[in-house]
Formats: structure tokens, C-alpha cells, sequence
């Protein structure tokens, strides 16, 4: 099934605040600011679970006895994207979990070969249970998306329906470019990595943030929330590579069993989204799921949960009914 939306309004762009000049006795241009990626300036903005000896951060709210909700960010980035929108206005109904992906934002990596999704989803599913939390409605963005696909497919009792939102869940055609090859080598991250992370602008970040957004504008405040200085840490730089270098075969082999699937699973997934296209994954993995619903975004891109939240939300609503939590 696929219904479509209207399209958003189009929110005008944040106003970039002009950097300082240098004093008229300087005589030489200051060097761009660096980006701090010590983790002191981001602390941890939840709490730490013990899952298979292993720590999980988790920035969990709501009320406690309802209906559950798992938040799984994409590559690059961190439970924080949730936080910033999203993960307050579900928790005003939901009892909430954002994580941090295993080697990205608080959450140490499992190994050094790039976590598979099906290793990040036993991982974090153990995490939810620790909290004492039963079946829930697993929510991925992007890579996320596969992570939630991967608990559905080996963990099918613990998850009541999931939502994938812009999610990579089907086999893509061509590479991914030089980068995540380079970055997951030894000698490029040892080397390129590590300069990567030293040379990084504020300017180079928020261009690359309004390109995930295009053709929406990032909201005001996002890129300081996010503390971007995490993902840029060396060792967070070469963990998101591996996995992303590595997703594809996992991908095949996932695909491959998502006609057995039997749970409420909604797909949201914006028209212009050129970094995960819709015709690629979306519309195509609705196909082998029974009953699974393709909701089409009009003009938005990448990021369906900032663009158009309450599609996000209408989409979680209906899994949760759909499996009985509410």
C-alpha cells in the first residue's frame, strides 16, 4: 500500500553567523577554527546499560508502562539526531529509547571489521531488555533502517512492527565511493583518518550536514546539538566506515528473507531523497513484506523525521496499533 503526502513548506535556511575578522594588526589571516572532538564536550546525555558485558548508551524518556519505542540513528551519527525533535514528542505518549550505534556517539565498538546490522540489533535488543522492556516498535533512519530490518529478521519476538524512515534495506546498484574503502583500511585509517578528523572546518560540516537535508534546510540549532565533534573522533570516523563499507552483502542476504516477515512494517520515505533513493529501497523492499505501507514524502530529502515529523510519527502510531500496544 502507499499513500502520499503534500509536501512540506519549505523552511528558510539558518542564518550563518559571520566569523570574526582579524584584528587590523594582525597581518595574516587566522587559521579556521578547530571542531572539538574530545568526548568531555559532548557528555553523555542518557545512561549506560550492561549488555553482554558490554555498554550501550541510551537516552531514554516517556512514561514508564507504555508502549515502547526504539530509536536507531543512521551512519554518522548518534541517538542525538532523535533527541533533538522526534524522540521528545513521542515521549509524550511513548516510553522512549534512542541508542547510540555500536562505535558512534557513547557506545563502544563490538570489534575492529565493521559490526554487521544483525550484531548491532542482538546488541541492542539486549540493551532494551536490561531496560525491562518487552516488544517494541523498532524505528531506523538510513543505515539504521537495516539495523531494525536485521532485529526483525533474528529477534522477530521482540519486535512488535518496525518503521523505517529514508532506510538502506535493499541491494544498490554501484559503489559508495573511495572514502569508506580508504577510511576502512589500515594505512588510510591510520593515516587519512586522523588528518580528516584535524583539518575538519565548521563551514566543511555544515555544508556537508545541509547536503544529508537537501533539499530541505537543516532546522536551526541541529548542527550544535548533534555534537558533530563525535563523529569526527578518529576511532568513530573508521568504526562508521567499516560498517558502511561492509553493509551491502548483508543487505543481499537480508533482503533475500523479508518475504517471511510477519509484523506491521511502515516505510517513510521522501521523493527527493537522493542519498537513499526511494526506487532503490523503499518501494522495493514494501514489495516482499505482506501488508508493509510505503508512505511517499513529496520534494523531501533525506531526513523524513526533521522534514516531516508528523509522518513519522502517523507511521509509529499505526505499527503500535497495528501490533496491539495501544
Amino acid at each position: 500500500m502507499t499513500s502520499e503526502k503534500a509536501p512540506p513548506k519549505r523552511r528558510a535556511p539558518p542564518r550563518a553567523s559571520a566569523p570574526d575578522a582579524p584584528g587590523p594588526l594582525s597581518g595574516a589571516t587566522p587559521p579556521p577554527p578547530r571542531i572539538a572532538t574530545s568526548p568531555d564536550a559532548y557528555p553523555p546525555t542518557g545512561r549506560f546499560v550492561e549488555a553482554g558485558g558490554r555498554r550501550v548508551h541510551a537516552h531514554v524518556s516517556g512514561p514508564e508502562g507504555a508502549p515502547a519505542v526504539v530509536l536507531i540513528h543512521g551512519a554518522s551519527g548518534s541517538g542525538r539526531d532523535y533527541t533533538f525533535d522526534l524522540a521528545p514528542r513521542l515521549a509524550l505518549r511513548y516510553r522512549v529509547v534512542a541508542f547510540d550505534r555500536p562505535g558512534l556517539g557513547h557506545t563502544p565498538a563490538l570489534h575492529a571489521r565493521g559490526e554487521s546490522p544483525a550484531e548491532q540489533a542482538a546488541l541492542l535488543d539486549d540493551a532494551t531488555a536490561a531496560l525491562g522492556i518487552g516488544g517494541a516498535v523498532i524505528v531506523g533512519h538510513s543505515y539504521g533502517a537495516a539495523v531494525a530490518m536485521a532485529w526483525a529478521l533474528e529477534r522477530p519476538a521482540r519486535a512488535a512492527g518496525i518503521v523505517s524512515l529514508a532506510g538502506a534495506t535493499m541491494p544498490w546498484p554501484g559503489g559508495l565511493g573511495p572514502w569508506y574503502a580508504i577510511a576502512s583500511s589500515g594505512l588510510g585509517g591510520a593515516t587519512v583518518v586522523p588528518l580528516v578528523s584535524r583539518l575538519a572546518t565548521p563551514a566543511l560540516i555544515h555544508r556537508s550536514i545541509a547536503a544529508v537535508f537537501a533539499p530541505q534546510a537543516p532546522p536551526p540549532g541541529y548542527a550544535a546539538h548533534i555534537g558533530v565533534g563525535l563523529t569526527l573522533r578518529p576511532a568513530t570516523l573508521r568504526a562508521n566506515a567499516r560498517q558502511v563499507n561492509t553493509l551491502r552483502p548483508h543487505i543481499v542476504d537480508m533482503a533475500a528473507r523479508y518475504g517471511g516477515l510477519d509484523l506491521p512494517v511502515e516505510v517513510v520515505h521522501g521523493t527527493a531523497d537522493e542519498i537513499v533513493p526511494v526506487r532503490i529501497h523503499g518501494a522495493r523492499m514494501v514489495e516482499r513484506i505482506a501488508g508493509a505501507r510505503l508512505t511517499l514524502l513529496p520534494g523531501v530529502g533525506h531526513m523524513p523525521h526533521h522534514s516531516d515529523p508528523d509522518a513519522a510519527i502517523a507511521a509509529i502510531d499505526r505499527v503500535a496499533a497495528r501490533a496491539g500496544l495501544t
